[in-house]
């Protein structure tokens, strides 16, 4: 990257967030977006369960989540595409130990039905009969299609003539008058407004800035691809799990990814997987089904960052200006970033945002945690 003529917005991160933002703001403003690794979506977003649950998160996230599903289910008419979601499902089960957690799920998250033993199995046939003892399936539960979400984003930003640098890693950044100067190991950039969508790096961007951080916390979760010897059509499957939440499984292109479920607080990086974890939460799904784990295909860890609150932090920094959060997703990012590249552009741009949207947007300011 060579010297270039000031844009009106730099987006750092080219995950879900910063991709979906720049998207947005691109057909009103000029607009580079600076990935540091060679592709984009390579951390958080290329690494999750791909699936949108309405019920997650807190209010705030499950506001973002059910905003954003008309967005995934129906797209723009210019995207050309039918749909990013299709049908999956989700199904819980509980030991007897654990019919108060069942309990509580079903009392608290609408959409969610209580089924027997034989429907649990009927649905996912490897399940140890012995050891369940309660079940439940919530419908609403849906795949998305991540890969196409980030090139149907990307080919929007691209025709509306963004400018992408990518392996572009980001040395120094100085706010200089009206303008930041984005120093980076290819060149230099120059812009009034800068959007800090660096997910798990957030913070890191803002001392860059010589701000103070905000408190962001990456935790890693991990994953493996393992083989189901026997002939099951998997694609029929739901999303299976336990009501605790401490194993899940998805089925996969015809294999079976399982999780530990694990949230460990780490520091930013190429995240990677701690065998001991990934072989406690395989057993911990084994005691539930009836076949055995032989061999791990694939295995791979992601990082969820929260803020402190584990409500999404998007808008103004206060104490400088034209420097803009979009982080704190936590293990959302994908099913809310619709609904909040909405906010965020409109914000960015001085558009109205609607009442609702308006009081949505105060929950999420980073003021809440700058004194």
């Amino acid at each position: 990257m060579t010297n270039l003529k000031c844009v009106d917005v730099v987006v750092i991160g080219g995950g879900i967030a910063g991709l979906s933002c720049a998207a947005e703001i691109s057909t009103t403003a000029s607009v580079a977006l600076i990935e540091a690794e060679s592709q984009w979506g390579y951390h958080s977003t290329g690494r999750s369960a791909a699936v949108t649950i309405p019920s997650s998160g807190g209010m705030v996230i499950n506001r973002l989540i059910n905003d954003s599903l008309n967005f995934l289910s129906t797209p723009p008419q210019a995207l050309e595409v039918d749909s990013f979601l299709a049908p999956r499902g989700q199904l819980l089960v509980a030991t007897a130990e654990q019919e108060p957690q069942m309990q509580d799920y079903l009392d608290r998250v609408q959409g969610v039905t209580e089924c027997t033993v034989d429907e649990a199995i009927k649905q996912v046939p490897i399940l140890r009969r012995e050891s369940i003892q309660h079940a439940a399936i919530e419908t609403a539960v849906q795949d998305i299609d991540v890969d196409l979400l980030l090139q149907k984003r990307s080919k929007i930003c691209n025709e509306n003539g963004a400018q992408f640098f990518r392996s572009s890693r980001i040395k120094n950044l100085e706010r200089i008058g009206d303008i930041w100067k984005i120093c980076t190991q290819d060149g230099n950039i120059q812009t009034p407004v800068i959007v800090n969508a660096a997910g798990a790096w957030a913070d890191e961007i803002a001392r860059i800035a010589g701000l103070q951080p905000i408190g962001l916390t990456p935790y890693r979760r991990s994953a493996a691809l393992i083989q189901i010897q026997e002939n099951y059509n998997l694609s029929q499957w739901p999303v299976f799990s336990s009501v605790l939440v401490d194993w899940y499984a998805k089925p996969v292109s015809g294999k079976l990814m399982v999780s530990p479920a694990e949230e460990i607080k780490v520091e930013p990086h190429d995240a990677f997987v701690d065998d001991l974890v990934l072989a406690e939460g395989i057993d911990r799904y084994q005691q539930m089904v009836n076949i055995n784990v032989t061999r791990v295909e694939h295995s791979w860890a992601g990082l969820r960052t929260f803020a402190p609150d584990r409500v999404p932090v998007v808008g103004y920094d206060p104490r400088v200006s034209g420097f803009f959060w979009l982080a704190g997703q936590g293990g959302y990012g994908i099913e809310t970033s619709p609904a909040l590249s909405i906010i965020a552009a409109a914000l960015l741009t001085g558009k109205d945002l609607s009442p609702e949207y308006k009081k949505l947007s105060s929950l999420m300011k980073p003021d809440r945690f700058i004194k």
